[in-house]
């Protein structure tokens, strides 16, 4: 087996500045391109450059981008990843070789017509949706008798159950931590009531194990952020963040129907590169951002990082809940998500997870922060063909 582990750009890519627009069920009458715009020219303000600085762009329609921001020239472009941690090896890549000095890079998030009856209903939205190529794959059309898409994730959340004799409100521990976390966060979606396991328990099903409260929330919202040298970002606004390594992982029976078994997928493949890539793991780490598109894909990253072995999430999370808050508290200091995440803040598909890390790592987390937090573990994306891993630190 040939996973990469070398690392040579270590600490020497960082972010200096990452915004975000927040996030509500429905913006109104916009646009995702508007609604990009929006973070960028925040994340431009906040590192204290002016645009004419930026030549690499890593986002959904970066010709518009550059126009409407007015960026004079760029050296460097490609469309966005997803989950975003495609998008911060992009970055790493791009200015580590000098294919550009300073990268803007951002995730516009929008709901289309196949997240909620509200955005069926609006003809701009369902048109965009309509015209988009990749329609039927961003939909549930996949229909009753494959587990292909969203389905592949309940299938494998059963098999979970299954094998390690488990209920299902393992996967409630999750849901209540994130919205207990999001209570704190002004730019979450779901910030109103807590939640109880009582209320995961009575909430509607879609498909058996998983409900409602087990999938990420549709939103309208964007985040933004420049990436550039470490050495040149010490000459920006804000403290650097650095990249101090990151990765993506996969398995050749990538799909959702074909990955072997829950001890061999991407998650696996981005664990082991990682840590070899990494100085730092879970022993070092202050703030934890395992993604949770669906609440059993955080089950399954907290068991594959290490902090407990397959099967055993349940008594890592009850021996690390901390009743007073309603939260994961790992050994008392290291929060789960401490945004919301993708179940609470909205599903950002890993930009959030990454804004809320830079922000802890700057200090700016407002309510949130983490005390004197240094390092952050980002176990992004799921099982089949987006699993993807960073570290990033502070000098």
């Amino acid at each position: 087996m040939s996973i990469a582990k070398r690392n040579p750009n270590k600490d020497q890519v960082a972010f200096a500045s990452a915004a975000t627009t927040g996030f509500t069920r429905s913006a109104g009458e916009v646009t995702q391109a508007s609604l990009a715009l929006d973070a960028c020219v925040k994340a431009i303000e906040a590192a204290g450059i002016d645009k004419s600085e930026v030549n690499g762009l890593i986002g959904a329609n970066n010709g518009y981008i550059q126009a409407a921001l007015g960026i004079p020239e760029v050296n460097y472009y490609v469309g966005a990843g997803v989950p975003f941690g495609f998008s911060i090896a992009n970055a790493v890549g791009a200015v580590a070789s000098g294919q550009c000095d300073v990268a803007l890079a951002y995730h516009s998030i929008y709901r289309n017509a196949s997240n909620s009856r509200s955005a069926s209903n609006d003809p701009f939205r369902a048109r965009a949706f309509a015209s988009n190529p990749n329609a039927q794959a961003l939909g549930d059309g996949f229909g009753p008798d494959t587990v292909g898409g969203a389905v592949g994730y309940t299938a494998w959340a059963s098999r979970y159950l299954h094998e390690y004799n488990e209920s299902r409100d393992l996967f409630g521990y999750i849901a209540v931590n994130d919205r207990s976390n999001a209570q704190r966060n002004p730019a979450a979606v779901m910030r109103g009531e807590p939640l109880t396991m009582e209320d995961y328990l009575n909430t509607r099903m879609i498909r058996w194990p998983l409900s409602m409260l087990d999938m990420d929330v549709p939103i309208d919202g964007a985040d933004a952020f420049i990436i550039t040298t470490t050495e040149r970002a010490r000459d920006m606004k804000l403290k650097p963040v650095l990249i101090h390594a990151c990765t993506n992982g996969q398995v050749a029976q990538n799909e959702e129907d074909q990955t072997p078994s829950l001890t061999h997928h991407g998650q696996h493949v981005t664990v082991e590169s990682l840590r070899a890539k990494s100085d730092i793991w879970i022993d070092d780490i202050d703030v934890f951002f395992p993604y949770d598109g669906f609440t059993f894909i955080t089950v399954s990253w907290i068991e594959n990082v290490g902090w407990c072995g397959l099967g055993e999430a349940r008594g890592f999370i009850e021996d690390n809940w901390d009743k007073e808050t309603n939260r994961i508290l790992i050994k008392g200091r290291i929060p789960v998500n401490p945004h919301g995440g993708a179940l609470s803040e909205g599903g950002t598909q890993g930009s959030g997870h990454t804004r809320e890390a830079v922000h802890q790592l700057q200090g700016l987390a407002g309510e949130r922060q983490v005390p004197g937090a240094t390092k952050a573990l980002l176990p992004m994306g799921g099982f089949f063909f987006n699993a993807q891993g960073s570290v990033l630190r502070t000098e």
